[in-house]
């Protein structure tokens, strides 16, 4: 599999778009979200958002520099060897292969695990998670793990091993890339994580009908740094941080699909694909 980190490269699009982000707004009560039909009784959310205006920066300019241990992002050029990620038996023979070395290679982990992925098509007047429909892009400020459901993620996944991989040392990464053509439409903003203070993050249930996740939803403050990468292509892959079990690096880079305003016109719809994965050292 070829690899490179991107390097730095000039950008012929603007430094910088003004997008509309949806932050959760901070309140008493823990925020919830069924995924499925709730109990009778129960409201299928709890939680408020906002939609605040906030500079999001191009990226690109400084793609080399970024690093998942420091903003809790990376970009590598990564050519995959999947055709049609469509088809279920192509994306796990060879998507999460490549992605595991894709991880091991940007991190040094001696060990990845590829543990799910997701694929998404937007379309006008869907909602995320509509039955017999794709998934829509995430369109709220959130991490995919909290300072509580890294580990337990990990020991879900691993099992009798995971204590024993813990203790060396883990990081939960997202590796998100575009299917088909470039990611124009509806692209990814990841915030750089030592902007966010610890109580921006708030922690949120996300309940299964077979059990239960946490994740972080974002409260806005005027501190934090947006970053993305205009027109990804297919040959190009986004890492995210979701959790590390080291305090003294990044540990959680809080992202959200944005409307890009500058998007032209007739753009085709973005469809991407997000690995999950476990890297341990």
């Amino acid at each position: 599999m070829a690899l490179d980190l991107v390097h730095e490269a000039e950008s012929s699009l603007a430094a910088s778009v003004e997008a509309r982000l949806w932050f959760a707004k901070r309140g008493q009560e823990k925020p919830f979200a069924y995924v499925g039909t709730p109990p009778q009784g129960q409201p299928q959310s709890r939680g408020d958002y906002e939609g605040l205006t906030v500079r999001v920066e191009n990226a690109r300019p400084i793609a080399g520099q970024l690093s998942l241990d420091v903003e809790g992002v990376a970009l590598a050029r990564s050519p995959t060897a999947v055709r049609d990620f469509w088809d279920e038996a192509q994306t796990l023979a060879l998507g999460h292969p490549e992605t595991a070395e894709l991880v091991k290679a940007v991190t040094g982990a001696r060990r990845v695990v590829v543990f799910d992925h997701t694929l998404r098509r937007r379309a006008d007047g869907v909602a995320d998670r509509t039955a017999n429909a794709p998934r829509q892009p995430a369109a709220r400020v959130h991490v995919d793990q909290t300072v509580l459901s890294g580990p337990q993620r990990v020991r879900q996944v691993m099992g009798d091993q995971a204590d024993d991989l813990l203790a060396g040392g883990a990081a939960i990464i997202n590796v998100w890339r575009p299917i088909g053509h470039v990611a124009r439409d509806w692209p990814l903003a990841v915030g750089d994580a030592r902007t966010f203070a610890a109580d921006d993050l708030i922690a949120s249930d996300l309940i299964f009908p077979h059990r239960k996740g946490e994740i972080y939803m974002a409260a806005h403050d005027p501190a934090q740094r947006w970053l993305y990468v205009p027109d990804l292509t297919p040959d190009e892959a986004l890492l995210i941080k979701c959790w590390d079990s080291d305090p003294g690096v990044a540990q959680f880079a809080p992202h959200t699909a944005f409307e890009d305003p500058t998007t032209p016109p007739g753009t085709p719809p973005r469809q991407s694909i997000e690995f999950r994965t476990i890297a341990f050292y």
